[in-house]
């Protein structure tokens, strides 16, 4: 009976075991300089659960992979203004 199971749990993708991912977009402010977001980058990669973070300097944004069921958007944004960057997420 142990080998059937493992066999099938084998037989599975990966992608069904691992959990799925959520991206959201956050319009970032204070990015006035190029070391401000790398700050930011920095806040988001703390929160637990984000798997790729991605500063558009230019257009003030910041794109966060992560676990929905471990992150929250309302953690994300919290990361960045208690980093001195407040930010929202873009509808």
């Amino acid at each position: 009976m142990r080998k059937l199971l493992l066999v099938a749990l084998m037989a599975l993708p990966l992608a069904v075991l691992a959990a799925t991912q959520k991206t959201v977009t956050l319009d970032v402010q204070n990015m006035t300089c190029p070391v401000c977001p790398i700050t930011v980058k920095k806040a988001l990669e703390k929160v637990s659960r984000v798997s790729a973070v991605k500063i558009d300097f230019a257009k003030k944004a910041a794109t966060v992979t992560y676990d929905p069921d471990k992150a929250k958007p309302d953690l994300l944004t919290r990361a960045t203004t208690n980093a001195g960057y407040p930010s929202t997420v873009q509808k």
